[in-house]
């Protein structure tokens, strides 16, 4: 069983604000959502067809929730969703906005390291809510730590059922913002190395993960539990990109490490010769933290919400756990 201590801390500027935040013993979790509350769609990075939007826009209105769409939610600038002004613009109005309770990324691709340097977080401290998404969003899961919130990494409109339906994850991802939590069981992997970790859980996409290195978002990883996921690497970039991991520190002082979906991944030519799986699992031998294959995140439908931020348990034994402070 996990259980939370609820704090609630404002600060009137962000300098002020840092400055409690430093004061913390945990991270400050978003106010809850409800049915009618309003949840806005913006897109940071890859453009995304507008039927495509509409569709994910009526499926959280099927769940009872209102939509407000950013206004160049489905601009298009060459690769990128408008352009970093466009984006920025959309994003600051979503954070500045105080009726708002989620601010719901659309896609990933590339594009949100562009923009996040640009946005003023001080009305987002003034009144908090929840941002959610994955991929190139590890970007602002990372800013998000270093301010002293929490955030969900989850199931993006992009990969919502395309037939109107509401899928478990869409359904799931809405009730952890609504604080129904539930712990999640998965069946072993025998690469997984047992044991027991509890810490704030970190982390995301592997390859944003390696590119926000040195910067502002830095991922701190010290005394935390890990995730990571990536989808379409060739395999010797893996390797490279946990061997970089380790180089700077980020694999020594971890609390345990859960790995999702490394789906599609490329042997090249010649092959690699080892799997995702084997190269991580390498890259951490030399340590005794728990490591768990296979939970179910990343680039698939089956996409389940994990709250970035929050105090977690990672028990890997003859099956996996994953819990969160605040279950019963």
């Amino acid at each position: 069983m996990c259980s939370k201590t609820l704090q609630s801390v404002k600060g009137k500027t962000g300098q002020v604000y840092k400055l409690q935040v430093l004061k913390l013993k945990s991270m400050i979790t978003p106010p809850t959502i409800k049915p009618g509350d309003l949840i806005g769609i913006v897109s940071p990075a890859k453009k995304i067809d507008q039927d495509i939007v509409a569709n994910a826009a009526e499926i959280i209105r099927k769940l009872g929730y209102k939509v407000k769409l950013g206004k160049h939610v489905c601009a298009t600038d060459n690769y990128f969703a408008g352009t970093d002004g466009q984006r920025t613009i959309d994003f600051q109005a979503m954070l500045d906005d105080p009726e708002l309770k989620m601010i719901l990324c659309s896609r990933g691709g590339y594009g949100s390291a562009r923009i996040i340097d640009s946005l003023d977080f001080t009305k987002f401290i003034e009144n908090p809510k929840w941002i959610a998404g994955f991929s190139d969003i590890t970007v602002f899961h990372a800013h998000l730590l270093h301010l002293g919130y929490e955030s969900l990494h989850s199931i993006m409109p992009l990969d919502f059922p395309p037939d109107g339906s509401v899928s478990d994850p869409v359904r799931k991802l809405f009730q952890f913002a609504s604080g129904e939590l539930s712990p999640y069981n998965i069946a072993t992997n025998p690469l997984n190395r047992g044991g027991v970790a509890k810490g704030i859980l970190t982390g995301g996409n592997l390859s944003l993960i390696c590119s926000l290195l040195g910067s502002k978002s830095d991922v701190d990883t010290d005394g935390k539990i890990l995730f990571i996921e990536e989808v379409g690497e060739k395999l010797y970039r893996i390797d490279r990109m946990m061997g970089t991991l380790k180089r700077a520190g980020k694999l020594a002082n971890i609390a345990g490490l859960l790995v999702g979906g490394l789906n599609d991944m490329v042997k090249g030519d010649p092959d690699f010769g080892h799997s995702a799986e084997e190269i991580i699992r390498s890259a951490v031998a030399g340590y005794d933290y728990p490591v768990a294959f296979g939970f179910p995140a990343g680039h698939f439908p089956e996409n389940y919400p994990l709250i970035m931020g929050r105090k977690a348990k990672l028990e890997v034994g003859e099956e996996v756990l994953v819990c969160f402070e605040g279950e019963e």
